[in-house]
């Protein structure tokens, strides 16, 4: 193995904090991780890493010479990209919230793995914060306003969001035709927030100002399909991405209201460390998800 390839091992299991899964991610034996390793702390004289029966960390000379890796494997993957006329190649490993997933990804993704056959895609989904680096990921894809991160962000669009009820809520309960009305006997179905144990209030655009109300709840939810389903169901009015009940809407199986009071756009971010140069199969994805979003929203 020669010393760049030595470097990528070593940067990996620095960032995912375990020998096997350094090794799984890529695609080696562990005993050749733990070879690469050796070799460079023998070259170097120094110890990366802590080894401990839990979890390996960087020592100090180690999170000094891993920050210095991740710029040279990123400015040799550049050159060779430029100079050999290569097509991006490699596992990216991305992680996105299942129906944005299936809505802007999905429908276009074979087109990218055309273009680009020598990308592999390791897509997951989880509706809580990931620590990007140790998860090892090479981007995250979240909706909402971004909290302060050292991770750096792109903006993919805004998505519309309205106010959706079924026709069975609106003939028991009456159609709001502005937000005060909804406190005249009116109920929300609860979106538990996945940063924050509390219900998601609702949003309004009202006269330029932003305005936030919470209404009784009967049910409450954690997850999209059941929040989109409970309000199909008649348990209560949903604020919501349009294009999460786009179907909903064609079949009339929901209806919007409060027309005339959208709740501010939401925002979309394709996230990816601070530590690491942009790749260039993370550049190109980045690219197509972006003109992708833009294609989705329009």
């Amino acid at each position: 193995m020669d010393r760049f390839d030595a470097m990528r091992v070593f940067a990996r299991v620095a960032e995912r904090r375990s020998f096997t899964l350094a090794a799984e991610d890529l695609g080696l034996p562990r005993s050749t991780i733990t070879d690469a390793v050796k070799q460079l702390e023998g070259r170097l004289g120094v110890r990366l890493l802590q080894r401990t029966t839990r979890v390996v960390r960087t020592t100090l000379d180690g999170e000094a010479y891993y920050h210095r890796c991740v710029r040279l494997i990123a400015d040799l993957e550049d050159a060779e990209a430029v100079f050999s006329g290569a097509s991006p190649s490699g596992l990216l490993r991305i992680d996105v919230h299942g129906t944005q997933a299936r809505h802007f990804l999905l429908p276009g993704l074979q087109v990218f793995l055309d273009r680009y056959p020598d990308i592999r895609l390791h897509i997951s989904e989880t509706h809580q914060p990931v620590d990007i680096v140790r998860e090892g990921y090479d981007c995250i894809v979240r909706a909402g306003h971004l909290a302060d991160s050292p991770l750096i962000g792109r903006k993919l669009a805004e998505l519309k969001r309205g106010t959706f009820a079924s026709p069975e809520y609106l003939a028991r309960f009456g159609t709001p035709h502005v937000p005060e009305d909804l406190f005249d006997g009116h109920q929300m179905v609860g979106l538990l927030s996945s940063d924050t144990p509390s219900v998601a209030p609702f949003a309004f655009v009202v006269a330029g100002k932003a305005r936030e109300l919470t209404l009784p709840t009967v049910v409450t939810v954690t997850g999209p399909e059941t929040n989109v389903a409970s309000a199909c169901a008649g348990l209560g009015l949903i604020q919501v991405p349009r294009y999460r009940v786009a179907s909903e809407l064609a079949s009339g199986a929901l209806v919007e209201v409060l027309t005339d009071f959208p709740p501010s756009p939401l925002p979309v971010h394709v996230l990816y460390s601070h530590t690491r140069q942009l790749s260039p199969r993370l550049r190109v994805f980045i690219d197509w998800i972006t003109e992708r979003y833009r294609l989705g929203e329009s």
